[in-house]
């Protein structure tokens, strides 16, 4: 676990004064060089990293068994039949049923803050790109978008009385604009309905086309999220060759730059056969890009024919990496087994960072704990 000797407080008193900034601020050029140059995993710990148990690591011709505390309840609760429905009956889709989340219950059904939220995936449901680890449909040719889906979305959004909303889609490499004016007229669509509602867009690298980033990100959402997925050195392994670590890097940087208040935020996947210094040093690559939240959760096998789980991590393990990253200076880091990139988002934003803005926001806490 964490260090509590004078190399760890050495470096907490030095986080707080160099990478503690608030934020809604950019790092500065000192605070980049920290973070680049600073100490490695061994100033952050007296010991190494909790190990994995040899019967959560697979072996060759084998495949993991699922350990206790990734078995969940299925989904229940009248909020989750109801979000289900208009779903369908407006051709509408979430990422939460794409990708067969375990937390759909939890999230649809509000979670004890009674903060509902949900990942409304625009664009289609078939994706241009293969990723090892997406049980997303793919295509080559999707059908292309419903010009009628930002109106819908809106209109479903704020019949739901939902608190957070999550934006997401597959990859349109076919669309010339990587489908970003879709994004953008889908968040205006909801904020003209419901101006309270905080919007998060989790997107995709747009190929890397910075002026598609810039378009979302003007476009009046409260976070803008965009996922390395996995460690640099399994990228070929882990995601399609067409996207990249330094790729979505840029993303992530070009969101806070148009834009310097907005909250930003990545996700990393355990369990694929990463080494603990290549997680420190994803982590520290995305404070350094200015990432304000990131997620850590275990990677789950979708179907036989994706990639396989090279282990099942511990929830101690997930708890010292939540440790790591909060001492790094991150706003907010949610890391656990069952953790996903927009695991009860709604939530860790308003009990995270909401309370830090002191600007009307407090309003909104109390309607959400009244819902």
């Amino acid at each position: 676990m964490l260090s509590r000797g004078i190399g760890a407080q050495t470096l907490t008193t030095s986080a707080r004064r160099l990478i503690g900034v608030r934020w809604g601020s950019k790092l500065t050029q000192e605070q980049k060089d920290f973070i680049a140059n600073g100490p490695g995993l061994e100033k952050f710990v007296t010991k190494e990293a909790p190990p994995v148990p040899d019967h959560l690591k697979r072996k060759k011709g084998q495949r993991l068994r699922l350990p206790p505390w990734l078995k969940t309840d299925i989904p229940v609760g009248k909020n989750f039949h109801k979000l289900t429905s208009d779903l369908r009956n407006l051709n509408l889709h979430t990422v939460c049923e794409e990708a067969k989340c375990p937390n759909i219950g939890e999230c649809w059904g509000g979670g004890e803050h009674h903060t509902a939220t949900a990942t409304i995936m625009i664009l289609g449901d078939q994706c241009t790109r293969g990723c090892r680890f997406c049980s997303v449909k793919t295509a080559r040719k999707p059908p292309p978008p419903d010009p009628l889906e930002p109106k819908n979305t809106g209109e479903a959004i704020a019949s739901w009385g939902l608190d957070y909303v999550v934006i997401t889609s597959v990859d349109r490499d076919d669309l010339p604009d990587g489908g970003s004016e879709h994004f953008a007229e889908t968040v205006r669509e909801i904020k003209k309905r419901n101006p309270s509602i905080l919007v998060e867009c989790l997107t995709p690298d747009f190929r890397g086309n910075l002026d598609c980033v810039s378009r979302v990100a003007v476009s009046g959402l409260n976070v803008y999220a965009h996922n390395i997925e996995t460690v640099e050195s399994l990228q070929w392994l882990v995601r399609d060759p067409r996207a990249g670590y330094r790729q979505s890097l840029s993303v992530l940087e070009h969101a806070k730059k148009v834009k310097p208040g907005l909250v930003t935020k990545s996700s990393i996947m355990l369990g694929c056969g990463e080494e603990d210094q290549d997680v420190l040093q994803a982590l520290k690559d995305l404070r350094t890009s200015g990432v304000d939240c990131v997620t850590l959760g275990q990677y789950m096998q979708p179907t036989t024919w994706h990639l396989k789980v090279k282990e099942y991590v511990p929830p101690e393990k997930f708890k010292f990496w939540e440790e790591i990253g909060n001492e790094m200076g991150f706003a907010y880091v949610a890391s656990g087994p069952l953790v996903r990139s927009s695991y009860k988002a709604g939530e860790f934003y308003i009990k995270n960072i909401l309370k830090e803005r002191g600007t009307g926001d407090e309003k909104f806490e109390e309607r959400t704990h009244t819902v």
